[in-house]
């Protein structure tokens, strides 16, 4: 036994550990999205895994080999020992348990708990004496422990630090990239008392080749995630800020940026729409955390405001320059290319190019929205939004969005086919050379 905070744990690392590694106890992953399933076939390479999701149409493609979120090959789930189920009964035989579910903001951008909640729900109905409860969401400091520890306590009748123990290790899965892994990125864990923790860095360790950091405590292991993508937040809400100013300076941005990268220790951050399910979503979890205790954050909440900003300024951007070529908005048909979050992915959770649409939408413009990589049904479903099938001709304007593969490989010879009258491209992410700009055309980057 191990004494945690006066209290004798029954946890016994070793056995766990050797029960895990010859299958005689299982692993469960509470959760098969874009986190939860690349763990859960990393995992079953080593281990027996159980894979648990409540989307029975999902877990049917899991079952058919089929990666939902478009990452994955089917080639991926060979000689993986994995039960994918919709059924918390056969979570029973599993005794490290892994909570992978996404963690949200509500309109009102505060901390949806719900999924992480039902999930810890979950566990703890068939959570036993011994066992390891992991949580890989993004939450704030202090969640685990506060938030997810009581609702273990409360549905399996066990009492933490006793009978179960908890860790934490953060997900840092980046989607669409093909180079750095879930296997190949560092990845920090934490547990609530030691033979957690030697568990927790067992069953990592057997899968992560590129290390492990053991964090001081779960609450820094939560607050080092939520830091990561709130860092990011800021640096872009600068150069955000920038090309605001410098747009009115009649100043290209990318050429200011260009320039000063050329000093050692500048950081090279780009502007841009900044949404997606990190980024845009983090640091809301430490505004909250921060205000529930007493403390009004200025820096990370002016981020957000400004990065909040973007598709407005575009989209007035847009306007003004069909206004300068005596387009009426109204009567204009405008190619938005791109709807994911980010380049070369199907994800199109919180879009920012939804905003830019929408907000062209209400100065009355005719936008044909156009991406090869998201479902029409579920930018129907999420946002109320119809794409096209196909690029039309004839466009006023042309708003290259997200560097998908597919729109890197055009030229503005392309977009001149396309257009009605002289080219007005707005080239989002800043891809194609102005020198290849004739007179009378606008080419506008961030």
């Amino acid at each position: 036994m191990t004494t945690v905070n006066g209290t004798a744990t029954n946890l016994n690392a070793t056995e766990m550990l050797a029960n895990l590694r010859n299958k005689k106890s299982a692993i469960s992953i509470i959760g098969l999205g874009y986190v939860g399933l690349p763990l859960a076939l990393e995992l079953a390479k080593k281990y027996r895994v159980v894979g648990f999701d409540i989307s029975e149409p999902r877990v049917e493609m899991m079952k058919n080999r089929q990666d939902p979120s478009g990452e994955l090959e089917a080639s991926d789930f060979d000689g993986r020992d994995v039960l994918f189920t919709t059924d918390p009964a056969d979570l029973a035989d599993a005794v490290f348990h892994v909570i992978a579910v996404p963690t949200p903001v509500d309109e009102s951008r505060t901390p949806n708990l719900k999924p992480l909640l039902g999930a810890s729900k979950t566990v703890g109905q068939i959570l036993k004496r011994g066992d390891i409860a992991v949580y890989e969401s993004t939450v704030y400091p202090g969640c685990t422990e506060e938030d997810c520890v009581p609702v273990l306590e409360q549905e399996s009748g066990l009492t933490f630090g006793k009978d179960f123990g908890v860790g934490y290790s953060p997900e840092r899965i980046n989607p669409g990239d093909k180079e750095r892994t879930l296997a190949n990125i560092l990845k920090i864990v934490s547990g609530s008392d030691a033979p957690t923790l030697e568990v927790v860095s067992g069953v990592y360790g057997d899968i992560i080749t590129a290390g492990l950091y053991e964090a001081k405590t779960i609450k820094v292991a939560e607050a080092a995630k939520v830091i990561e993508n709130s860092q990011r937040d800021v640096n872009i809400s600068f150069v955000n800020e920038l090309s605001m100013i410098f747009s009115r300076m009649g100043i290209d941005t990318q050429d200011v940026l260009e320039a000063a990268s050329t000093k050692w220790n500048f950081l090279p951050f780009k502007p841009g729409l900044v949404g997606g399910h990190c980024i845009s979503v983090d640091p809301y979890y430490l505004l909250h955390k921060s205000v529930k205790i007493g403390y009004d954050p200025q820096v990370i909440a002016s981020g957000r405001r400004v990065n909040d900003r973007m598709p407005a300024f575009i989209a007035k951007e847009l306007v003004q320059h069909l206004l300068k070529v005596d387009k009426n908005p109204k009567r204009s048909k405008v190619l938005m290319l791109g709807v994911t979050f980010k380049e070369n992915v199907a994800d199109i959770r919180n879009s920012k190019v939804v905003d830019v649409v929408r907000e062209l939408m209400d100065f009355g413009v005719n936008v044909h929205l156009y991406d090869p990589h998201a479902s029409p049904n579920e930018v129907a479903h999420e946002y109320g939004l119809t794409m096209v099938d196909e690029i039309g001709k004839d466009y006023d304007a042309i708003v290259v969005a997200v560097s998908h593969e597919e729109f890197r490989t055009k030229s503005i010879d392309d977009y001149r086919m396309i257009s009605k009258d002289a080219l007005i491209l707005f080239d989002l992410k800043a891809m194609y050379p102005r020198d290849d700009v004739k007179a009378g055309e606008i080419l506008w980057r961030l």
